[in-house]
């Protein structure tokens, strides 16, 4: 018998001084069981630094064939394709090849490794970014993820703040490559 994703209801109050976007949006995430509390509050993450109209969670884990998140165009063109963690220089090319804008968020213990093995083949491909978020800053980011829970991202020169109102965690991303 498979085992079932584990539900999280996240109220995240945004607060992006950096494109003036302020919203706040009710999340529910499926975590896959073989998914990484980590790995959930990097998506969240990524949702923040990139919210736009049209921004979605797709499946994740369960297929191969889609990115973390996603956005689409009124018309249903892919506009921006989200990796996280350390993806395949292959994966990318063809996300290059369908979306009008690719981003990676990478973090991991073995991120630097991933980009410095990887960065030749990622350098010459257009619209492609890529973001490191520092390890230890995930994971202490990640113990404020509850089940049900109220966060608010301000992010602030680059800076991303994560604050439940009893504890704060401050992620300072690193640009390895932009468009």
């Amino acid at each position: 018998m498979a085992l079932k994703p584990t539900i999280y209801k996240i109220q995240l109050d945004l607060a992006d001084s950096d494109r003036n976007i302020y919203e706040s949006e009710s999340l529910t995430l499926a975590r896959h069981p073989s998914e990484t509390i980590e790995r959930l509050c990097a998506r969240i993450l990524a949702y923040g630094l990139f919210k736009a109209p049209g921004l979605g969670f797709t499946k994740g884990l369960s297929t191969n064939d889609e990115p973390d998140l996603w956005q689409h165009s009124d018309s249903g063109e892919i506009e921006h394709w989200i990796e996280l963690g350390q993806p395949e220089p292959a994966r990318l090319r063809k996300a290059c090849g369908v979306a009008r804008k690719v981003s990676v968020v990478s973090y991991g213990k073995s991120s630097d490794t991933w980009w410095k093995l990887n960065c030749e083949d990622m350098t010459g491909l257009p619209r492609l970014n890529v973001l490191q978020l520092p390890w230890q800053q995930v994971q202490v980011a990640a113990e404020l993820i509850e089940r049900n829970c109220r966060l608010s991202l301000a992010i602030a020169g680059g800076v991303l703040y994560l604050d439940t109102g009893n504890r704060q965690v401050t992620l300072e991303p690193v640009v390895l490559q932009s468009e």
